[in-house]
């Protein structure tokens, strides 16, 4: 398990850099906006960008920490070895859903919007870099359900 405990290092320290690019950008944004009398264009879209990076890159980090809210009705009913079962049968499902939604889905948006040359309009940056945290969020929660079903 070192791996995923590099990968967790290496992602949570990516998390918390984001987070604090996205504070610096809202403070200045709000110190332009009433202290300058000037607000500045490329901060709004900026600290939106950098919300999107954290909040999906930010699943994938308690994906794998199994802190995701979850419901627990159904498998308390059953014994130990069912609940094993079940927990396999999610992390699967899991799995294909991040490959198919996350990782294919996401890499043809990627993909399309690299071809197609859209941008951003203020910071004029190119939207599948923007777009390039669906795939990249979805190969982390396939790596870190498969090493919990390798686990059990």
């Amino acid at each position: 398990m070192e791996i995923r405990k590099k990968v967790d290092n290496i992602l949570s320290k990516v998390l918390v850099a984001i987070m604090a690019v996205m504070v610096i950008n809202v403070l200045y944004q709000v110190f332009s906006r009433y202290v300058l009398g000037n607000p500045s264009s490329f901060t709004d879209e900026l600290a939106r960008y950098l919300m999107i990076w954290l909040g999906i890159l930010g699943a994938a980090y308690v994906s794998g920490r199994n802190m995701h809210v979850s419901i627990n009705v159904l498998p308390s009913k059953f014994d130990e070895k069912t609940q094993k079962k079940l927990k396999q049968l999610v992390s699967l499902l899991i799995v294909l859903f991040c490959i198919f939604a996350l990782v294919i889905g996401g890499i043809r948006l990627v993909y399309m919007t690299y071809v197609l040359e859209q941008y951003s309009p203020a910071l004029r940056l190119p939207l599948a870099v923007v777009y390039l945290v669906i795939p990249i969020s979805g190969l982390l929660i396939i790596f870190y359900k498969t090493s919990d079903m390798l686990k059990s």
